[in-house]
């Protein structure tokens, strides 16, 4: 089935031809639970535009495309979702925290190529999964880590991680206070 025709099924078990278009959601949780690659595919090629219109909105969409494509950014931010849904880090509950997600991922592949071709080339820098790893390491349990991955990585603000995520959080006052321990707790190790 290719990716045009997978949004579509023609058989029902009466042998009826029926048209029924498959959510976005549903693809994505087709991905999730099966490996789908043509779900993947159609997935991605439904909202390939919408992310191609947020990189042009972009202020330093500019400056990035000097540096990379806009089908690298596009590519990027489509990979850091699934890489996010098949580790539970984001849900399939609602299209809107799905393309909240997507467009955090994007803009953290713009301002990461933008910070990463600023750096002296003989920096030393850790693996990004090493420092990932000792950052958890310090954090007490699954909910400050994913906290920690939603603030940091994804870049949302307090107010945004209640908005996304309201089934985990549903208290901005809740998400600051979480967010100082974590700092908090990170200065007083600051040897990461």
């Amino acid at each position: 089935m290719s990716p045009s025709n997978l949004g579509k099924c023609s058989d029902d078990p009466c042998g009826c031809q029926v048209t029924l278009v498959v959510s976005r959601l549903e693809l994505l949780r087709r991905v999730i639970t099966y490996g789908d690659l043509e779900a993947w595919a159609a997935f991605r090629q439904g909202l390939e535009e919408t992310v191609l219109s947020w990189l042009h909105e972009h202020p330093g969409r500019e400056a990035a495309c000097r540096l990379q494509t806009e089908r690298h950014f596009v590519t990027m931010a489509f990979e850091r979702l699934r890489q996010a849904t098949i580790q539970g880090q984001v849900t399939c509950e609602m299209l809107s925290e799905l393309l909240v997600f997507l467009r955090v991922s994007l803009n953290g592949a713009i301002l990461e190529t933008l910070r990463d071709s600023k750096r002296p080339d003989g920096e030393d820098r850790l693996d990004r999964g090493e420092l990932w790893d000792r950052l958890q390491a310090r954090l007490s349990n699954r909910r400050e880590q994913r906290l920690a991955y939603l603030l940091y990585h994804c870049g949302l603000e307090p107010a945004e991680i209640v908005r996304c995520c309201p089934q985990e959080w549903s208290d901005v006052h809740e998400v600051a206070r979480l967010r100082r321990i974590i700092l908090e707790r990170l200065m007083k190790r600051s040897e990461l």
